[in-house]
């Protein structure tokens, strides 16, 4: 005698298969201990929902956010930043040698003769190490003056920066100019 084997029917078939693929999300997530971006729903999670200080920088979008979610108040400062605020040594020199503004500047003077274009500026530390540029300029509001500059280490000096002006035939002549030096 055959025995049959009733077969369930579709409906029923769809059924199981629509609880057990929802029960097994959940399941597998409860049985790792953990969810991923899969099963969150886009902007479904709110600060309550983040674990204290969990989050890093590569978790927040580039630029997503702005000034007001930051607590100003509990940021220090930034290892190098003064850097990018502006030389933290620097000197606007006028062409009798005097110094018109500066940061951490001893002192600038004018060497040599009345139109020798050589000056000497000292600063408050050792700048052997250091990267030095100039530019002739007004130390106003005029034009620049025309002409070339140069510059080396002091000879005399451990701290200071030698700065030669010419004019625009290559003669030593007393210009203004601006320098920094970068450590």
């Amino acid at each position: 005698m055959k025995r049959f084997i009733r077969l369930p029917s579709p409906a029923m078939v769809v059924a199981l298969t629509a609880l057990f693929a929802t029960t097994g999300g959940v399941s597998y997530a409860v049985a790792t201990g953990s969810i991923n971006s899969r099963e969150i729903k886009n902007n479904s999670i709110r600060s309550r929902d983040i674990h204290n200080r969990s989050l890093v920088g590569k978790d927040v979008k580039r630029d997503a956010l702005g000034g007001g979610a930051v607590k100003e108040s509990t940021l220090s400062t930034v290892p190098g930043a003064s850097a990018s605020v502006g030389p933290s040594l620097f000197a606007v020199v006028n062409q009798n040698g005097t110094t018109v503004r500066a940061r951490n500047l001893a002192s600038s003077q004018r060497v040599g003769g009345a139109n020798s274009g050589i000056y000497s500026v000292v600063f408050n530390r050792d700048v052997r190490g250091c990267v030095y540029q100039a530019t002739l300029g007004d130390e106003g509001l005029d034009s620049p003056p025309v002409g070339e500059i140069s510059v080396s280490s002091l000879s005399t000096s451990a701290n200071g920066v030698r700065v030669v002006t010419r004019n625009s035939t290559g003669n030593a002549s007393n210009r203004s100019f601006h320098l920094t030096v970068g450590c």
